[in-house]
């Protein structure tokens, strides 16, 4: 049982009370789909009304376990109390004045933080957007007015967000292309993850397609999310480094899903010792309020001027307020336990790879942005239901994979539960004992498939 909390009391968690998904739910989901766009990607029919670190309650009273964190979002857990009173003051203060317009005092104050920790040296600036997605709109703008350079690099499998210009960087799933073309010119998408990749560039975006003094950016997940949780080989980001510094072109790493200390460094790309050009962040930078941030080194902010660049509700102070204490408890510790329950999720996804060879294919990641591949995107979806059904939540991401992205706050225990209900949940979908005894026959763990179903 995990330790007592407000909304738990003493009910474990997870603690499901119901069939899934619940009475109550299943009547919101028919209202739902009445009034909302069926554009909405629903994973399934949770249907969450309050929420502490990371125990969710759904409207059925069930109890869930999270380890999606709303894609990422809830770095410091549900309704952390530090946050809730940065919220809660500020919007007793001041709710809403647009920064684009005028002067607001909390602003350049996010954006000194936001600057202090990027991993770049240097004079930074930075500006403040609402969104993943709008800040990487901001990002093309930007490189393409600084350099006076048409052209922009995305890779395969990233994800970018769904706007035109992000969505035209996107090649997680052709999918997210499907029907609305014509996209935004200029966008070439290179290979991801090996060194030999970085042929690529000169082989056949150079030679072939367009010349390095036209190309105004890479931009680049140093670990890439929606495309499945994809690290890749060392050597790989310092190559793009060396790449962009031979031709002036900018490097864009967007840290948006990997920063804000998931993967056990406050950026991911520290990982590899590699400085960006411009970085962007949002999803847990602010804990689940709307704000994204684009960082640049001085002198490229400063090729545009007034009226160039702006949002209405970019840097809302109530959303910084929640990013100054956001950037305080990850610093305060949070960054340091992604390491320590990181390493200890690692482990016991390694065991549960070995248990089930032929079902779990890979297991891979940094800190808390770990991903577990399947030998098939049904499997993987299966798993995700399962898992659910058992109340921890997860998401599928890439072809055929399932990510797990806890809160930063997530304790030994919480994951102790979460690896031993997502184990079952991979048991049950590898099937009758037989089936998973001749899987792993072949392999030569018999014994550890035996003490596992």
């Amino acid at each position: 049982m995990l330790p007592a909390s407000r909304i738990a009391a003493d009910r474990p968690v997870p603690h499901i009370v119901t069939e899934l998904p619940g009475p109550r739910a299943r009547a919101h989901v028919e209202f739902d789909e009445t009034w909302t766009s069926p554009s909405l990607p629903r994973a399934y029919p949770i249907v969450p009304v309050r929420g502490e670190g990371l125990t969710v309650e759904d409207i059925d009273g069930n109890l869930f376990l999270d380890f999606a964190a709303g894609i990422a979002v809830n770095s410091t857990g549900h309704s952390h109390p530090n946050v809730v009173a940065a919220i809660q003051e500020q919007a007793a203060e001041l709710i809403h004045f647009s920064a684009s317009d005028f002067y607001l005092p909390i602003y350049p104050e996010t954006c000194r933080e936001i600057a202090r920790i990027a991993p770049m040296s240097g004079r930074k600036r930075v500006y403040l957007g609402n969104s993943g997605t709008e800040v990487v709109e901001t990002a093309i703008k930007l490189a393409r007015f600084a350099t006076r350079r048409p052209y922009v690099v995305a890779f395969l499998g990233a994800f970018h967000g769904r706007t035109y210009g992000s969505v035209s960087l996107t090649a997680s799933k052709a999918k997210y292309h499907a029907g609305f073309a014509p996209l935004l010119p200029g966008i070439f998408h290179a290979p991801y993850g090996r060194v030999e990749d970085l042929r690529w560039f000169d082989e056949v975006l150079f030679d072939k397609l367009a010349p390095a003094s036209e190309v105004a950016a890479i931009i680049v997940e140093p670990i890439q999310g929606e495309g499945g949780y994809i690290v890749p080989e060392d050597g790989f980001l310092q190559g793009l480094r060396r790449i962009c510094d031979e031709h002036g072109i900018l490097l864009i790493a967007d840290e948006i899903q990997s920063g804000a200390g998931r993967t056990g460094k406050m950026w991911a790309i520290e990982h590899w010792g590699v400085e960006p050009d411009i970085l962007l962040s949002a999803k847990g930078i602010a804990s689940g309020m709307t704000l994204g941030a684009l960082v640049a080194r001085a002198e490229i902010l400063e090729t545009w001027g007034a009226g160039a660049h702006g949002s209405t509700y970019g840097g809302n102070p109530i959303a910084c307020a929640a990013a100054l204490a956001t950037i305080e408890l990850l610093e305060g510790g949070l960054i340091d336990n992604a390491t320590i329950r990181g390493e200890q999720a690692l482990a016991g996804l390694a065991d549960l790879r070995r248990r089930f060879p032929s079902l779990v294919r890979d297991v891979r990641g940094k800190g808390l942005m770990l991903g577990i591949e399947f030998d098939t995107a049904d499997h993987a979806e299966e798993v995700q239901w399962e898992a659910y059904q058992k109340g921890l939540l997860v998401l599928e991401c890439g072809k055929s994979s399932v990510r797990m992205s806890p809160a930063l706050t997530v304790s030994e225990a919480e994951m102790a539960t979460a690896l031993r209900i997502f184990a079952e949940s991979v048991a049950a979908v590898a099937g009758e004992h037989g089936e998973i005894l001749a899987a792993a026959t072949a392999a030569g763990v018999i014994n550890e498939v035996e003490e596992a179903v």
